[in-house]
């Protein structure tokens, strides 16, 4: 069982952009009109009830129940990207070969928020362009999408100190980006 004492860093992050709301309320909005027209005033629109529902109703909930939460704790790097994941991923950062706060292009680099592939590796970010990037030795690329980077960077260095006796490679992790 995974433990969740002694959590160093916590953060919860949801899609809460202010343009990203207007675009999925029109289209819900759009199609809870289409609905109301076709089932209770009888014009037909041609929607079908349950894409009505889908995206009238479904997607803003969705979108609306959907965080980012990172969680720094004793035994490692947690991620959940809820209700996609339903339990947290541990990332191991035994293999972690150096990290940085950074800022990106969210689009250019990632095709967007989300979890996302792009040519600098996996990303998981909600919102901003900020985070920390993790290089690991295997070559595979991680970035963290957070609205606090400074302060997850700074917990993972102290992390490292803690499970890690050799100062050098925590210098080297750090300097090596």
């Amino acid at each position: 069982m995974i433990g969740k004492n002694n959590i160093t860093f916590h953060e919860e992050q949801q899609f809460r952009q202010v343009w990203i709301w207007i675009l999925l309320l029109s289209v819900s909005l759009l199609f809870i009109y289409f609905m109301v027209q076709q089932f209770i005033v009888g014009r037909p629109f041609g929607v079908s009830l349950v894409f009505g529902v889908i995206f009238g109703f479904g997607f803003p909930i969705f979108f609306y129940i959907l965080n980012l939460t990172t969680e720094l704790r004793d035994d490692g790097l947690y991620i959940r990207f809820f209700p996609l994941h339903l339990s947290f991923h541990k990332i191991p950062l035994e293999d972690l070969k150096r990290h940085e706060v950074r800022t990106y292009n969210p689009i250019m680099e990632y095709g967007g928020w989300g979890i996302k592939y792009g040519k600098m590796g996996k990303a998981y970010n909600v919102s901003g362009n900020r985070g920390v990037q993790l290089e690991f030795t295997d070559g595979n690329r991680l970035l963290i999408g957070s609205q606090k980077p400074e302060q997850l960077d700074s917990a993972i260095t102290q992390y490292l100190k803690n499970h890690d006796k050799n100062e050098f490679n925590i210098k080297e992790r750090r300097e090596a980006i």
